[in-house]
């Protein structure tokens, strides 16, 4: 059977040169491709590419996420610790639903979520 190997959450983002650099200097991303022309660029860490679009609504923005499933959760979380400069970062927490999880919300309002189930990683 064919598979799909990868997704690329699309985000709206009222600047994506500037949203991009946010991701690189503040995420650990790296900027893969930037389409001026069309307000479009995309960032990429490892294995995963989050896309952003050129788009005015805030409340897009407010109301757009996307789930990671880090192989290290504490690592990425002290990787991103940054995200509070312009953003937000949450602290990890073990969820009523058996995750262990923290988010970030990028400049622009959009929710990046990161988790894994709670039994596979050690409490910090």
């Amino acid at each position: 059977m064919a598979r799909i190997n990868c997704v690329c959450p699309l985000f709206p983002a009222a600047d994506v040169i500037k949203s991009t650099h946010w991701y690189r200097d503040k995420l650990g991303f790296t900027i893969a491709s930037i389409f001026s022309d069309f307000g479009y660029a995309i960032a990429q860490r490892d294995d995963v590419e989050i896309h952003f679009f050129e788009c005015a609504d805030s409340k897009i923005a407010e109301n757009t996420s996307a789930y990671f499933r880090p192989d290290d959760i504490a690592g990425v979380h002290q990787s991103m610790a940054k995200a509070k400069e312009g953003g937000r970062i949450s602290a990890i927490e073990d969820r009523a639903w058996g995750m262990r999880e923290f988010y970030v919300w990028d400049p622009d309002g959009n929710l990046l979520k990161f988790g894994v189930p709670a039994a596979s990683q050690a409490v910090e």
